[in-house]
């Protein structure tokens, strides 16, 4: 896998990660679904391992990582509300 592949993955990862955090605060439930699944079968790929990237391509990732994240929560805060009921 090259740089731009690596790169290319986790760019849909986080296109499709904002557009599922788009659904739920739609309540759009079958469009979340889908777009887990495909979200699921991209994310396949990493796990057999990327290639360690060096300067701006790794900033790019870590970039790309957090954005990941932060949509990751903005899902999160729409389909698990019961969480902060118990952290409460």
């Amino acid at each position: 896998m090259t740089s731009t592949e690596v790169l290319s993955m986790y760019e849909n990862i986080a296109g499709l990660t904002s557009k599922m955090a788009v659904a739920a605060q739609m309540s759009d439930w079958s469009s979340l679904d889908r777009m887990e699944n495909q979200c699921a079968a991209e994310s396949v790929i990493a796990m057999g391992g990327v290639p360690a990237l060096e300067g701006t391509a790794r900033q790019r990732k870590i970039d790309l990582l957090k954005q990941i994240l932060a949509n990751d929560r903005a899902i999160r805060d729409v389909t698990e509300p019961w969480m902060g009921r118990l952290n409460g």
